[in-house]
């Protein structure tokens, strides 16, 4: 049988484990991959420990974790057009990823371009396909000013890159170690901590025209009075706080569309992903343990034997 990285009940790191499953099948509309690699997003372990979104039921366990994939195509269900066994694709697990065999919706999948490797793939559908859909839902015209808080992560990393591909003037939080990575990627590097809005401030003496957030909590709640206008606010890390202060979540379509949009681009070499670092699926119990301790700078991959 197939093997997969799972959580059996809500907790730490000792409610995960490995475990054979049944290879899944694809329903309509859906593709059956298998998984040549997985990006590795803090909201897995946030997901292990009971994080649900807005109108997500209670889960089933055992739960495989993973929410962006890239494999080949096993097989191929009824009603869908436009793939076939054979491709080599990326996209949204029904679900989850970290599994050999991971079922897509034909809807939320985009043929993987064959100058994109598979583990760059695999950080497509979360990273790339959230800060490309930031950067479009804020629409800011070329030469404005972004402030992206919490730059040096996988999305702030991806966000700063379309940004600054965009036309747009782009301002970063990170700690001070991530000073010489936020500069290499054409960002103005902030150090965080207390007093961040002062010195985004001395940074932008003209102002900044838009906040993309990455972080939540305190750190933005300090920056959101930087803007006048709120609409201008939207954070992909905390959905209370930004509609406290007068913001929004970032809105994901998840469809074929955006995936071929953030493809292309590291394509043509405008986005680099930045994976950093790459597992074995045999250590994915380790891969998810390194992203969960913080910090990390760019992605995290895990990557299966094709």
């Amino acid at each position: 049988m197939p093997r997969a990285y799972v959580f059996t009940r809500h907790g730490g790191p000792e409610a995960a484990t490995f475990l054979d499953v049944p290879r899944p099948a694809p329903g309509a509309g859906q593709l059956l991959i298998a998984v040549r690699a997985t990006g590795v997003n803090p909201a897995d372990w946030k997901r292990r420990e009971g994080l649900r979104g807005p109108g997500e039921p209670e889960p089933r366990f055992p739960v495989v974790f993973g929410r962006e994939a890239a494999g080949v195509v096993e097989e191929v269900g009824p009603d869908v057009t436009g793939f076939a066994v054979g491709d080599e694709v990326l996209g949204y697990p029904v679900d989850g990823s970290y599994a050999e065999y991971a079922v897509l919706p034909a809807a939320a999948a985009a043929r993987k371009p064959a100058a994109v490797s598979w583990t760059d793939a695999a950080t497509l559908p979360v990273a790339a396909g959230t800060a490309y859909d930031g950067i479009r839902q804020l629409s800011l015209p070329r030469g404005a000013t972004l402030l992206v808080n919490g730059v040096g992560g996988g999305v702030g990393t991806a966000a700063a890159q379309i940004a600054r591909h965009e036309g747009l003037t782009v301002i970063g939080t990170a700690s001070e170690g991530k000073k010489d990575f936020v500069e290499s990627l054409g960002a103005v590097h902030v150090a965080s901590g207390p007093g961040v809005a002062d010195r985004v401030r001395a940074a932008a003496p003209d102002g900044v025209d838009a906040v993309y957030d990455l972080v939540g909590g305190e750190p933005l709640r300090e920056v959101a009075p930087l803007l006048t206008d709120r609409s201008r606010l939207i954070s992909g890390a905390d959905r209370k706080l930004v509609a406290e202060l007068g913001g929004s979540t970032v809105i994901r379509p998840r469809n074929t569309e955006v995936l071929e949009a953030v493809a292309a681009l590291v394509a043509e070499g405008v986005l680099d992903p930045y994976v950093t670092r790459v597992f074995p699926f045999a250590e994915a119990d380790r891969a998810l343990a390194a992203v969960e301790e913080g910090h990390s700078r760019g992605k995290t991959v895990i990557e299966f034997a094709g």
